[in-house]
């Protein structure tokens, strides 16, 4: 048991908190943010900043759940998955969650402050995404949209870390990964499409309908568009792009299973695919700047 602002609170729970048994949702926001450390350090990233943005994505993805399990926990409770979540179900107190989430948020400056002071004056904003987004699934119709400028904000700070500027490729990194997020995270919602209709969340799977599997491929298209100008920008070397086909082949496969209904199982087992596909363009990123 551990005391947090005076109460109670098991390490089984705060483990559940955070989401410390699956981190697929760290690795999606990891990824970007190596994207562009490879590229803006030329295939050489300092290992500190490496280090402190490792550190840093699984502390603000901590806080990221943290903040959305205190606003959805009563949307929460009317949905299956996620009615056994700490707050949902009532085994921790909101405000042993608003500490968690403070101590991390500490943590996160901590780490900030390591960086030079462009970087710095970029983190504010990205807190100010991870507390927007749970807000989003209330009033936009396609909430993935914040989701992936929260992902995709790290590749922001990652390129100013390392360079101590904002060059248009991170920008293209940026882009190019709001369009993924779209794309897996439309899938990812296909598990809880009845749900969250009947508690009123908005989600892409929600406003797409059977057209799902139309809007999954524009975006993941878009987004592996959008990495290749990157690459040719950046005078990437041939492997590059021998990744990137593989990359578009596998969510083709994605997009026609998804093309007829799948089970939830089905639906998390394809969202889950995408870390090993965002594996796969960081090797070819990593080896297209060492060949070029």
């Amino acid at each position: 048991m551990a005391a947090l602002g005076g109460l109670s609170l098991s390490w089984s729970d705060l483990a559940d908190l955070i989401r410390l048994r699956n981190q697929t949702g760290s690795l999606l926001l990891l990824l970007p943010t190596l994207w562009a450390l490879v590229l803006a350090g030329d295939g050489h990233p300092p290992l500190s900043l490496t280090a402190i943005f490792v550190a840093g994505v699984f502390v603000m993805r901590s806080a990221g759940v943290t903040v959305n399990d205190l606003w959805d926990r009563d949307l929460d409770r009317r949905v299956q998955r996620t009615r056994e979540r700490p707050l949902a179900s009532g085994r921790m107190q909101p405000r042993a969650a608003v500490t968690v989430f403070l101590a991390l948020i500490v943590l996160a400056a901590g780490l900030v402050f390591l960086l030079n002071s462009l970087t710095i004056t970029l983190a504010p904003i990205a807190l100010l995404l991870a507390v927007l987004y749970p807000l989003a699934k209330r009033v936009l119709p396609l909430p993935q949209a914040i989701l992936g400028m929260a992902f995709g904000w790290g590749a922001i700070m990652a390129w100013s870390a390392v360079r101590n500027e904002i060059a248009w490729p991170a920008v293209g990194l940026f882009v190019a990964t709001i369009f993924w997020a779209i794309g897996y995270d439309t899938i990812y919602a296909l598990q809880d499409q009845e749900d969250d209709q009947r508690a009123g969340v908005h989600s892409a799977a929600l406003l797409f309908g059977p057209w799902a599997w139309v809007a999954v491929g524009s975006a993941l298209s878009v987004m592996v568009a959008l990495l290749g100008l990157v690459g040719l920008a950046t005078g990437l070397a041939w492997p590059f792009y021998v990744t990137l086909l593989l990359t578009g082949a596998l969510f083709a496969g994605q997009v026609r299973r998804i093309k007829h209904p799948i089970a939830p199982a089905q639906a998390l087992a394809l969202f889950k695919q995408h870390v090993w596909a965002g594996a796969l363009i960081l090797a070819g990123f990593w080896s297209g700047v060492l060949l070029r």
